[in-house]
């Protein structure tokens, strides 16, 4: 039952329904129909075919701009057949970003498997003119394929996409992978049978797309087979400065207990690869532990920063950083707000905190707007037009914002959009059968960049994909003038 039928028959003044099933469900508020906004305006829209969505990619293919985007498990009916389908890829041509076109749908795992355990969440996409052994002129797509296997797709042409080769399959999960276009490395996410943990890091070879080689399994001593005692958290996702930075930063355990380990790249790649906890410490720099209340969904370095605040001073001028966020998984503030943090990582050995940021609650009363409301995400694309200045939080309810990081002990919120609900918009609930509560809010899910600057972000109640970008006072942390035309 969508919520607008809901309004049409809610008595006025009644805080409340009561449908079908005995749930509640709170009307939405007039605000939560209207977008909010600051410094930041909307570009283009899609409904996404009202697919619950988790990862958008952008690459440029000729001389178009292509989305590529990851949904969660579930299903719903596409246009473009008539046919009701799970949740997979959807593909869309965004090269005019004011009129999005959605070009085509590969549908994920079956229709019986729902939420992360479904779909075809994770996307990557990499150019055969950047892998060594790829197909010049040639477009190839990786997905994780519900929680079982990991695929490849030639998406030359994006909207005839055809399926390739199948990486590995026969898991128990999957998640959030990493692809070096330049090298063919993927670091993907896991769950063989035997590892304690359903989701930890495998890596192959893909500079030859067509022709899949496994390099090694690794992941936090404990996690390995055979292994006694407590199971450490699983691994969300890894970044890779590839061969010229020769790091890989990994982010273990979302929501709580996060592990983040700074990683020599070369090591991992050619130093022992059997999983022993002696192999498994081995390319490991650093690690951090955090606290019960804090985890670690994913990093971003900021490398070789230089301080203006400390330009007069004889050392430290240019210095290492890392942004973290976790994930808030509770709805309506039930669990820990997750929140972005910034470490000093110049002594790689000794990374140290320097800041924290989060959405003030009371600027939206967001614990009771419904749904999440904390950090999710930050863009992974670093083009020279925000990298080192200005990053983009996922923030579920709280919408898209953006953040300037030239001064990374004082990051400053500079701009925000929360887009409005639809009729498309699925219901968050607490509770079950007829003591169960829901309300109607939007899901910022995860988001990416172009090039151009543009702000893509996917909504994980089905709200579709809405395409901003920065305005006013808020572009001028930004160096428009590296934006690719």
């Amino acid at each position: 039952m969508r919520w607008n039928n809901c309004l049409k028959w809610a008595l006025p003044g009644l805080a409340l329904c009561v449908l079908a099933s005995g749930e509640t469900l709170t009307p939405p508020t007039a605000a939560q129909r209207t977008p909010r906004s600051s410094n930041m305006d909307l570009v283009g829209y899609n409904d996404l075919q009202a697919r619950s969505a988790y990862q958008p990619i952008l690459q440029k293919q000729g001389d178009r701009w292509i989305a590529y985007v990851g949904h969660h498990g579930g299903e719903a009916v596409n246009p473009q057949t008539g046919k009701m389908e799970p949740n997979g890829t959807s593909i869309l041509d965004v090269t005019d970003p004011k009129h999005p076109k959605y070009l085509v749908h590969i549908p994920g795992e079956p229709k019986d498997r729902a939420g992360e355990a479904g779909g075809a969440s994770m996307v990557r996409v990499c150019s055969g003119n950047d892998l060594p052994h790829g197909v010049k002129g040639k477009f190839y797509l990786l997905r994780a394929l519900g929680n079982t296997a990991h695929e490849i797709w030639d998406v030359t042409d994006p909207a005839q996409p055809s399926r390739l080769t199948v990486v590995v399959s026969g898991l128990r999960d999957t998640h959030k992978n990493w692809w070096e276009c330049d090298t063919g490395i993927a670091y993907l996410v896991s769950g063989p049978v035997g590892w304690r943990v359903p989701r930890m890091l495998q890596i192959y070879d893909l500079s030859d797309p067509a022709k899949p080689v496994f390099i090694r399994n690794f992941g936090l001593p404990g996690q390995e087979p055979g292994a006694k005692g407590p199971t450490p958290g699983g691994l969300h996702g890894a970044f890779s400065t590839g061969p010229k930075g020769n790091r890989v930063y990994l982010a273990y355990d979302v929501s709580r207990n996060g592990v983040i380990e700074i990683i020599d790249r070369e090591k991992l790649l050619n130093g022992p690869k059997e999983p022993t906890e002696e192999n498994l410490r081995y390319p490991v720099i650093s690690r951090v532990d955090f606290p019960a209340d804090i985890g670690a969904h994913n990093i971003i370095p900021m490398l070789r920063m230089s301080l203006s605040e400390f330009a007069n001073q004889k050392f430290s001028k240019v210095k290492d950083f890392m942004l973290l966020v976790g994930e808030t998984t509770g709805i309506e503030c039930q669990e820990s707000r997750q929140m972005a943090r910034i470490l000093d990582i110049t002594t790689e050995s000794k990374p140290i905190g320097v800041s924290t940021w989060t959405v003030p609650e009371d600027s939206g009363n967001f614990c009771s707007a419904g749904g999440r409301f904390g950090t999710h995400s930050t863009n992974e694309n670093l083009p020279p037009v925000f990298a080192n200045r200005v990053v983009f939080v996922a923030h579920f309810n709280a919408g898209i914002r953006a953040l300037d990081i030239r001064d990374p002990y004082r990051p400053r919120e500079i701009g925000y959009y929360i887009p409005a609900i639809t009729d498309k918009t699925d219901k968050r609930c607490l509770g079950e059968g007829a003591n169960q509560s829901c309300k109607i809010a939007i899901q910022t899910n995860n988001l990416d960049v172009d090039d151009r600057g543009y702000v893509y972000a996917v909504d994980r109640a089905n709200t579709g994909m809405h395409i901003v970008e920065l305005s006013g006072p808020a572009r001028q942390a930004a160096d428009f003038t590296k934006a690719v035309k």
